[in-house]
């Protein structure tokens, strides 16, 4: 890990590979991948199928353990965390948006977000979990349960949600890929604004070049390794470098 700071880095992950066992044997998902995410940048990380990028993301977020390899948050090494500290970890210091909104359907909006300060034993504040809920743009709908609303408005519930413990860092896998173009936009908005506005940390997984653009560095994997990377790309340019990959 030589040349990274670690102490400019939201997350460095630190020579990590992981292989998945088979019928067929060992599946290498990652194969020695290093990188540092910046603190308060956006990094859109692509690639084709199978390409490892999920896999990246859940080891980064301490969702899934690389075979080999550390994962930094900070300068906490995830690896030498039990299940119990690790999970005090994500709750306080990171948030998660999916591309399935996994959203609880007996809460409301408002009790929806206010669920991972509870579990992470905070009291939350009724004048922060509404000023969240505006910020997504879903002032006086927080009473409302999520079959109450549209697609849109559930990941923009999803999104508040993530944002409410004002995390370190923000993972969202596929954030925009159950939804149209136009509320693709807004929730792509809120995610640029969240490092924009607050400093964050923002990783995201997409194959959407569109949303890619929101990002100040894009990543691309190939075969679970790190095969390239633009900044301050538009999204014809990330179009190509992608299909440069999948040819």
């Amino acid at each position: 890990m030589e040349g990274m700071n670690s102490s400019a880095s939201a997350v460095v992950l630190d020579r990590i590979t992981k292989t998945y066992r088979s019928k067929a044997g060992k599946v290498p998902a990652l194969r020695d991948v290093t990188y540092a995410f910046p603190r308060g940048s956006f990094t859109a990380v692509m690639g084709p199928s199978g390409s490892g990028k999920s896999t990246l993301l859940q080891c980064a977020a301490g969702l899934d353990k690389p075979s080999s390899g550390r994962v930094l948050l900070g300068d906490t090494d995830l690896g030498r965390l039990n299940a119990v500290r690790l999970t005090k970890l994500r709750r306080a210091r990171m948030g998660f948006v999916f591309q399935a909104y996994n959203l609880l359907p007996a809460l409301s909006a408002y009790d929806n977000v206010a669920l991972p300060l509870r579990l992470a034993g905070a009291k939350p504040q009724r004048g922060e979990i509404r000023d969240v809920l505006r910020r997504v743009g879903l002032d006086g709908l927080g009473r409302r349960r999520p079959a109450e609303l549209s697609g849109g408005q559930q990941q923009r519930v999803a999104v508040a949600r993530a944002l409410a413990t004002k995390p370190e860092v923000l993972f969202a896998d596929e954030p925009t890929g159950a939804l149209d173009t136009g509320t693709s936009r807004q929730v792509m908005g809120l995610l640029r604004d969240a490092t924009d506005q607050a400093g964050q940390t923002v990783v995201m997984v997409t194959h959407d070049p569109s949303a890619a653009a929101y990002a100040d560095d894009v990543v691309f994997l190939e075969d679970g390794v790190i095969a390239g990377s633009l900044r301050g790309a538009t999204a014809g340019e990330i179009a190509a470098a992608l299909a440069a990959l999948e040819n």
